[in-house]
């Protein structure tokens, strides 16, 4: 049987019916390659008290972990929410055509923490995602996303790319911004939610270009139209004058 569980937003975000289901596994893995961590390996390990081997990109999607679950009870731990990647759901459609019994075991997310940011949930678009340019490939395709949701005054969240600073990802907003002509007047920052480290901010481009003070892993929140509570909200988390 293939387990896929959430571990929630910090270390000890795993639910009790996760921590039950790892106890039946011979085999725990840890997927490694969708976010910076906010918790270490062994923080995880002394919450579940189990031992996890690390699950790069290739060993999820070359369906592996589903042979292994033919045979025995195999966990797939995912930041978050299990199948909030695309890459998850394609183990369980592998499941389905192999007549593997799996179970999905949930836990809160990014997106259910930026709700603190007081913008409403349903008013959000598409979700964008920003990768890491390299020195021959920069993709900025991420802002035709965030162009999209702006014409329906909808607010865009984008998910940032494993290892990509900050310093770099607000030169890649810019430099995409200006590509594809949106005007972004200010801009929400949220840091590690869920965990003692939480952080939002709501600042102007300019003074992010600034500012050294944000840490992995963030997102970043273009707001679409305000409600007066959803302005009044954000403001409060301005610059203290």
């Amino acid at each position: 049987m293939l387990y896929l569980i959430g571990l929630g937003l910090n270390e000890h975000g795993i639910s009790k019916e996760g921590l039950a289901a790892i106890m039946n596994c011979k085999r725990i893995y840890l997927e490694n390659y969708t976010v910076d961590f906010p918790f270490t390996d062994h923080q995880v390990e002394e919450v579940i008290g189990k031992k996890v081997t690390p699950a790069n990109r290739e060993k999820v999607e070359n369906l592996s972990l589903v042979d292994e679950a033919k045979k025995l009870n195999v966990a797939l731990l995912v930041y978050g929410s299990p199948l909030s990647a695309t890459t998850h759901i394609t183990l369980i459609d592998e499941c389905r055509a192999s007549g593997v019994k799996y179970r999905i075991i949930y836990a809160a997310s990014i997106f259910d923490a930026i709700a603190e940011t007081g913008l409403q949930i349903y008013k959000f678009g598409k979700t964008a995602s920003m990768p890491a340019w390299q020195k021959s490939f920069e993709p900025d395709s991420f802002m035709e996303t965030v162009k999209e949701n702006m014409k329906i005054g909808a607010h865009s969240l984008i998910l940032i790319d494993i290892g990509l600073d900050f310093q770099k990802a607000i030169l890649e907003l810019e430099t995409g911004a200006q590509k594809h002509k949106v005007n972004i007047d200010k801009l929400v920052v949220c840091q590690a939610l869920g965990t003692r480290n939480s952080k939002i901010l709501y600042r102007t481009l300019d003074e992010f270009r600034k500012f050294h003070g944000v840490f992995k892993p963030y997102c970043m929140i273009i707001p679409g139209n305000l409600h007066f509570v959803e302005k009044q909200v954000l403001e409060s988390f301005g610059p203290r004058k």
